[in-house]
């Protein structure tokens, strides 16, 4: 009934000029009320057992109850009490695309007898009725410091490729604390793994500390599979929580109310934020990022409207002391593959395409890689086989001389050979040594055909002591060639103990039988 919208002082003004004597048409003129609705006031007084006087002296809530309560309850109406079962499914349908409520009352209508179902505006009214008692809101009363908020903009922000004249499109996390609506937004180049795992730090970092809880929706980065009970979140979540210590929170399905201060907080960032930078151009992320925080932090110290206080007062007077304490070490993404070993005891990084090491008895093991931006761990068993620095040659190896076999390590380090190495190795034992190892470099016109010679020469230090080779190499100063056989076969035949340290081997004694002029000698 229309007379239901109308205030108690309303109606009493209505009743009081009826018993001053009034017309109806002259209570329209002085109320502006239409006629109906004066006459309904009336009857419904007509209809108890009270005059105009008597109900004039009830108290209001005495009278409300004289003039509502003495109509028929809608639910005495069978009418009523059939639309009242088949209004949830009405309002389900509502939502669906293209549905709409001349529709359903049209369906409604087939499904009725004429003479027994409501019309189109009884219909729409009960209808809606039911709509709005579903659609109530909760008060939700927030803790200072207790949660963080995540989402991602709809609408999305972009740079200038200076080269080609593009415009790089770019994702918005836009993070907030529900208490003091203090607010971090980000630009990211999109919603991989990696970039929400960076920006929630940085989010942590300006923040200077990090709440109990992050409450974020069911987006692919954070949840695995959705459940309003007990969500899966993904591995890079599970280590967030334990680097960072804090609980994360899915919100449930398609109920955007369970974060509803960050739905609010995404609507302001687009007139406070978005719109600020519509004539500004940026030619790269990182100046893209400062155009934002810019703004940003133009916005949290901006006061409430009708307050004189900002989003930052309240942020440092009752969240900034509760936040926890920053890690000492930057969270780096840590990503599991498994791999097989293969006969080249190496295993192969797929997203990089570049192949580790791991000790030669792995060989056809099934391993697992855990990798982060940075650094590479293989574990078999749940034990760490091997460990490198990531590295992202296409079709390159990383391979440890410690995972090869005996007979590989030598010819790995046969690889690594130079002129440079062997007169180190050959100066370590002495001058001699390695002024016979450079005659042996010298003796071939590509010096790679001599180490192997070389090699063999500065073994035999090992089997006959590096005082006797460097004796040896003593006797060749004045040879002129030195080879590993001619250093074997002085130190096999004990050559180097009967000459004297400096003394050659290869110079002819002074004797009789020499021809030519006795000074030569």
């Amino acid at each position: 009934m229309a007379a239901k919208s109308k205030t108690m002082q309303q109606i009493r003004n209505i009743l009081q000029q009826k018993a001053n004597g009034l017309s109806i048409r002259a209570i329209v003129r002085h109320s502006n009320y239409s006629r109906n609705t004066i006459r309904g006031y009336l009857r419904l007084i007509e209809r108890s057992s009270y005059t105009l006087s008597e109900s004039l002296k009830l108290s209001d809530e005495a009278l409300g109850e004289l003039l509502f309560e003495s109509e028929t309850p809608p639910t005495a109406d069978p009418r009523y009490l059939h639309l009242q079962q088949k209004l949830p499914q009405y309002a389900v349908e509502l939502k669906k695309r293209h549905v709409t409520r001349q529709l359903l009352w049209e369906e409604y209508h087939e499904s009725h007898p004429p003479e027994g179902g409501y019309g189109y505006t009884q219909f729409c009214h009960y209808l809606n009725q039911h709509i709005a008692n579903k659609d109530v809101s909760a008060l939700f009363v927030h803790k200072p410091g207790a949660k963080l908020m995540v989402d991602y903009s709809g609408d999305k922000l972009g740079y200038i490729d200076r080269q080609t004249g593009e415009i790089i499109p770019c994702d918005v996390l836009v993070t907030v604390l529900p208490f003091s609506s203090y607010l971090y937004i980000e630009a990211i180049p999109d919603q991989k793994q990696e970039y929400f795992a960076s920006s929630l730090g940085n989010t942590f970092g300006y923040l200077g500390g990090m709440p109990d809880c992050v409450v974020c929706d069911n987006m692919k980065t954070a949840v695995k599979k959705a459940n309003r009970y007990e969500p899966a979140f993904t591995e890079l979540i599970e280590q967030l929580s334990l680097h960072y210590k804090v609980t994360f929170m899915a919100t449930r399905v398609r109920k955007p109310k369970d974060k509803a201060t960050a739905e609010t907080s995404v609507r302001v960032s687009y007139t406070r934020i978005f719109a600020k930078l519509r004539n500004l151009e940026a030619f790269s992320l990182a100046e893209l990022n400062a155009q934002i925080r810019e703004e940003l932090d133009k916005l949290n110290r901006r006061n409430f409207k009708g307050r004189n206080y900002s989003r930052h007062d309240l942020f440092v007077q009752y969240e900034q002391p509760l936040l926890k304490s920053l890690p000492s070490t930057v969270f780096e993404v840590r990503k599991t593959v498994m791999a097989k070993v293969q006969r080249n005891y190496h295993v192969q990084l797929g997203e990089d395409c570049h192949l580790y090491s791991v000790p030669y008895d792995q060989v056809g093991k099934q391993v697992k890689i855990s990798y982060t931006q940075s650094q590479v761990e293989i574990y078999a068993d749940h034990r760490r086989i091997a460990f490198h620095a990531r590295d992202r040659r296409r079709y390159g190896y990383s391979t440890l001389a410690a995972h090869m076999p005996e007979n590989h390590r030598a010819i790995h380090q046969q690889k690594g050979w130079d002129g440079a190495y062997f007169l180190s190795q050959a100066a370590s034992i002495g001058p001699h040594t390695k002024a016979a190892i450079g005659k042996i470099l010298e003796s071939k016109v590509f010096p790679e055909q001599t180490f192997t010679s070389c090699l063999g020469a500065l073994r035999l230090a090992g089997k006959y002591g590096k005082d006797r080779l460097e004796k040896a190499c003593s006797l060749l100063s004045e040879a002129p060639r030195v080879n590993y056989g001619i250093l074997d076969n002085i130190l096999k035949n004990n050559m180097d103990k009967k000459y004297t340290t400096g003394e050659s081997a290869f110079k002819t004694p002074a004797h009789e039988n020499i021809r030519g002029p006795k000074e030569l000698f």
